[in-house]
């Protein structure tokens, strides 16, 4: 069953082209949303274990860019990295090979979501370059220090068990609906029934997604054993985070510390929203996005 997205009317406005680039040896999926031919490309960056559609409905609301949304390696549409693990140096060298062989003209800006931050905090930090940085719902912090680190524990105990098991069952462990499902339950805040349907059923499309679970094992062991706070002083880029006042993964106190460590950081705070900002309030991330980058207003 596939739930109508709210924001199809918005996005079905932007024309977009799918395509792929050789990357590190695998092929990259990408989608390039807007006009190829604008002065900034935006590089967007998604979170662990979902793929490009994550962040269409922040997409949806901008306009006056182009933005380029890859599948990471290994998730979605995207091959796995060949001869590289999946660990968070292995996704900093392929984003930084990402943006050479794309070579966009023109701003530059890299954002990333969730475990997205830390994927592009730290290719920056290693020497990518960029105009501009953007970082919804960075992780601020460890996981496991959060306001719920004991769900983020019981996460760690479920992907440790779906890599004892047998290849079979601890594959199938990971694309179970009923877990899919109490983590999409326990992240969305908001309380109307549509939208709630429509986050769980885009969890339930693309949360399972990936090659295999040794992808996802190293993937999730980079998304706990890291965060942004370890990159920011080595990123000088004009920053912006935009953060939310009820996100379970890194409460806010987290996210004004983290602002100190940039050397050019703001914050942006999100109310009455969690960890799916890019669900649940696209538009005032976008708003942000726009007024930090002097893009124009949706049409």
């Amino acid at each position: 069953m596939i739930v109508p997205s709210p924001y199809a009317d918005l996005l079905d406005r932007i024309p977009v082209t799918a395509r792929t680039l050789s990357v590190c040896g695998s092929t990259t999926a990408l989608w390039d949303y807007g006009d190829l031919d604008s002065a900034t490309t935006i590089v967007m960056v998604h979170g662990f274990r979902g793929d490009h559609h994550g962040l269409e409905p922040v997409v949806a609301h901008l306009s006056g860019a182009r933005i380029v949304s890859p599948d990471l390696p290994g998730f979605g549409a995207s091959q796995p990295l060949v001869g590289i693990r999946h660990d968070l140096d292995g996704y900093a060298l392929w984003l930084r090979e990402f943006v050479r062989v794309l070579a966009p003209t023109g701003r530059l800006v890299i954002l990333g979501h969730s475990f997205g931050s830390i994927v592009a905090s730290a290719a920056l930090a290693g020497g990518l370059r960029a105009d501009d940085v953007v970082l919804v719902n960075p992780i601020a912090a460890p996981a496991l220090s959060g306001p719920r680190g004991v769900l983020t524990r019981l996460a760690v105990f479920y992907y440790w068990a779906a890599a004892t098991l047998p290849e079979r069952l601890g594959f199938a462990l990971l694309r179970n609906r009923v877990i899919v499902r109490i983590m999409s339950v326990t992240m969305t805040k908001t309380h109307e029934p549509q939208l709630r349907r429509w986050i769980h059923n885009q969890h339930d499309r693309y949360f399972s997604a990936f090659a295999d679970r040794t992808v996802v094992l190293d993937a999730f062991t980079a998304s706990v054993g890291h965060d942004v706070s370890e990159f920011a002083a080595n990123i000088p880029e004009r920053t912006l985070l935009i953060a939310a006042d009820k996100d379970d993964i890194t409460p806010l106190p987290a996210q004004h510390r983290l602002q100190t460590l940039f050397p050019r950081a703001t914050l942006a705070v999100v109310h009455d929203v969690g960890h799916l900002i890019h669900y649940e309030m696209p538009a005032p991330a976008a708003a942000e996005l726009r007024r930090f980058l002097s893009l124009p207003e949706s049409a």
